[in-house]
């Protein structure tokens, strides 16, 4: 491999990223026949193919995977080195790679837009997933921060509260719960649930809480989405375990109701993570304090909903 170029691994890596010759060729503003000669450069420098083509794309061979660890890890120093350096230089640039669960997508935009003028030569990736998604672009490196509720334990990680949130059940007005006062968690056992797929943060909340109290729960709909839980609950489909920040508009205008059940709302913090061994760029660390610093203020000014102070330590999750 000391022949292979930093251009060839750069290209490589866009090509699995993309899936596509072509693709990669348009996100590189490069033509597609140079891009296939700087894989095939690469291959011929590897020995082994990288790439297999099958009826739906191109995937990647055993020696492709592994050569993308390393190439990715390459691409990650040479951006850390260049942000790195314009710091040296009094530059307020770079890439701030940010990872949030869906939950979270209802204030990450404020807490950006209160950043983003400090900083206007960064450019700012934000992608939003389920919790296992996000946990697994933590652990390759996709993202350089992921904000959720709960650290991830399967890695190594620095976890700090920034915020506060609460989780309750909500009904539409008509329900007949509402307005009764007290409720006890097992007379919900019957009720239609309306939860969130498997590896959400807030179905796995939602699933110790029932466990913790030997309460069962009955799902009658398994819905990816937020919003379209919050729809179908006010249809009348059912009931859901939601956060306070995922339906704060609707319980303010009364088209949802939060039950008045004992021992709820569960209060949980929100986390702002990286992996422990990750060497935080200049604007990376900046985001990462100006959570823990001015993000309580700026979610409760954005959503109109104050909660119970954070708790101000870090954690360190072990494998």
């Amino acid at each position: 491999m000391k022949h292979a170029t930093l251009r060839q691994l750069q290209v490589f890596a866009a090509v699995a990223r993309e899936r596509s010759f072509s693709k990669a060729a348009r996100a590189l503003h490069l033509t597609q026949p140079a891009v296939s000669m700087q894989v095939r450069q690469l291959e011929g420098s590897a020995g082994m193919a990288l790439f297999e083509r099958h009826a739906r794309g191109i995937v990647l061979t055993e020696a492709g995977r592994a050569l993308l660890a390393r190439a990715q890890g390459v691409n990650e120093l040479l951006r850390e080195a260049q942000e790195s350096l314009d710091a040296l230089r009094g530059m307020r640039s770079g890439t701030l790679k940010l990872g949030a669960v869906s939950t979270a997508k209802y204030f990450v935009p404020s807490l950006l837009a209160e950043f983003a003028p400090a900083y206007p030569g960064v450019s700012i990736r934000f992608d939003v997933a389920n919790r296992e998604q996000i946990v697994r672009q933590l652990a390759d490196n996709e993202i350089d921060l992921a904000i959720m509720g709960r650290p991830p334990r399967e890695l190594h990680t620095v976890a700090e509260p920034f915020s506060r949130h609460a989780l309750l059940v909500v009904a539409a007005p008509g329900h007949p719960l509402v307005g009764r006062k007290n409720l006890p968690l097992s007379k919900l056992a019957d009720e239609p649930f309306l939860i969130r797929e498997r590896g959400s943060g807030t179905r796995a909340v939602m699933e110790r809480t029932f466990r913790d109290r030997g309460v069962r729960w009955h799902a009658t709909m398994e819905i990816t989405s937020n919003e379209t839980i919050k729809q179908s609950v006010m249809a009348g489909l059912g009931i859901s375990f939601l956060s306070i920040h995922t339906v704060g508009l609707e319980l303010a205008t009364g088209r949802l109701v939060a039950l008045h059940v004992r021992g709820l709302p569960v209060m949980r913090d929100w986390y702002v993570i990286h992996l422990r061994d990750k060497r935080l760029t200049p604007v990376t660390a900046a985001f990462r304090d100006f959570l823990i610093e001015r993000g309580t203020g700026i979610i409760e000014r954005a959503t109109g909903i104050k909660l119970a102070p954070r708790r101000s330590r870090a954690t360190r999750r072990p494998r």
